[in-house]
């Protein structure tokens, strides 16, 4: 059962909910049209998440027009992706919007409380790479999960990951943010016993062709339990590991 339904059934256990809006928010209309874009509604209901906007190539008003219609359906926390200043600016204006310059992430509401079966750490191999890292990072908070970040702990100082092993050892899953050459996913995947989602990034110099050189390397990992996103997609990276982290409640 995904986070959203399980939701609504405890709201009703602990009488929050009655059974009347309980069904009306699972029998709603699943996108509304508002002219310029179909805002899907029963995101949540399918896949445990609410629709997360993707604010590159956006308008201010088309973006607010979406956060209207998501919050008028009763979306809490709402989640801008690569939001730029000036449209943060603009957001700010209309909404109680939180924004993190360096990820390019807008947050409109209060984070839910976290959730998920164990806590995401978040590692990067420089910090140069701490853009791509907090995109990943702030994706899975706005998810309900608990993060740790470690960054700067790259394999040119191998020392500075290793006095982290406790926290990689109990961590349930570990994201790993890397360009250059990318090795930092398959060091922590030979060291931790939970799924590893590499990110490349296109952090580098020139033969590193601008992240696809860490993207190679991380394909190409002798560690098992290494998965791998697009080059910069933090977002993707803190998705995924949301739901791996979350798959408790399937049960």
């Amino acid at each position: 059962m995904n986070t959203f339904i399980r939701r609504i059934v405890e709201g009703v256990q602990r009488g929050d909910l009655s059974v009347e809006d309980a069904v009306l928010k699972l029998k709603a209309a699943p996108f509304e049209d508002i002219g310029f874009a179909r805002v899907d509604i029963h995101r949540a209901v399918r896949q445990g998440a609410a629709e997360v906007i993707y604010g590159a190539g956006k308008t201010p008003e088309q973006i607010e027009g979406i956060v209207h219609a998501l919050r008028k359906h009763g979306q809490g926390a709402i989640l801008i992706t690569r939001l730029e200043p000036e449209a943060a600016g603009s957001m700010k204006r209309a909404y109680d919007l939180t924004y993190h310059a360096a990820a390019k992430i807008g947050i409109i509401g209060p984070l839910p409380e976290p959730d998920g079966l164990g806590k995401i750490i978040v590692a990067t191999g420089g910090t140069s790479d701490m853009p791509v890292a907090e995109e990943a990072a702030l994706t899975a908070e706005a998810l309900g999960n608990r993060v740790t970040r470690l960054y700067d702990v790259g394999v040119s100082g191998l020392h500075r990951l290793l006095a982290y092993l406790e926290e990689i050892m109990s961590a349930g899953v570990i994201i790993a943010v890397a360009g250059m050459e990318g090795a930092l996913a398959s060091v922590i995947g030979g060291l931790a016993d939970c799924p590893v989602v590499g990110v490349p990034t296109s952090v580098g110099y020139g033969a590193s062709m601008g992240g696809l050189a860490a993207l190679l390397s991380m394909l190409n990992s002798c560690s098992a339990g290494v998965s791998v996103v697009n080059i910069d997609n933090g977002f993707g990276a803190g998705y995924l590991a949301s739901m791996i982290n979350h798959m408790g409640g399937a049960r």
